[in-house]
C-alpha cells in the first residue's frame, strides 16, 4: 500500500495554458500544420522586406498559383499573415505577434 502523503508525480513548476489561450492558439497551430503553409510563413518571414507577393512565392513550390493563394488565405484567416492589395498583386506579411504567441508555447523553464 502506498503512502497517501507522498506525491506520485513531480509537481508542475510553471503556469499551464488557460482554456482561453488554448482556444486562441489552436487555430494558429492548425494553420501551420501543413508543410506548404509552414514553408510559406518561413519564406515570408525571412524575406528582406518582411513581405512577399504571390508572384515571389510561386517559384519556391511545384504548385499552381491558385493553390499557393489558397494556402495564403488559410494563413491569413488564422491571423498569421496580414495582406495588402497593390494593383493586381496581393502582398503578405507575417503578423509577428501571432508567431510570438506560437513561439511562447514552447518556452521551457531553465533546468537546474
Amino acid at each position: 500500500m502506498s503512502d497517501p502523503g507522498l506525491a506520485c508525480c513531480t509537481p508542475l513548476t510553471g503556469t499551464a495554458m488557460s482554456a482561453e489561450q488554448a482556444e486562441r492558439v489552436a487555430p494558429l497551430l492548425k494553420a501551420l500544420a501543413d508543410p506548404v503553409r509552414l514553408r510559406l510563413v518561413s519564406l515570408i518571414a525571412s524575406s528582406a522586406t518582411g513581405e512577399a507577393c504571390v508572384c515571389d512565392l510561386n517559384d519556391a513550390f511545384d504548385l499552381t498559383q491558385a493553390t499557393i493563394s489558397h494556402h495564403l488565405k488559410v494563413l491569413h484567416s488564422a491571423g498569421l499573415l496580414d495582406r495588402e492589395k497593390r494593383g493586381v498583386w496581393v502582398y503578405y506579411a507575417v503578423r509577428r505577434e501571432a508567431l510570438t504567441a506560437v513561439a511562447n508555447l514552447f518556452e521551457m523553464p531553465a533546468l537546474a
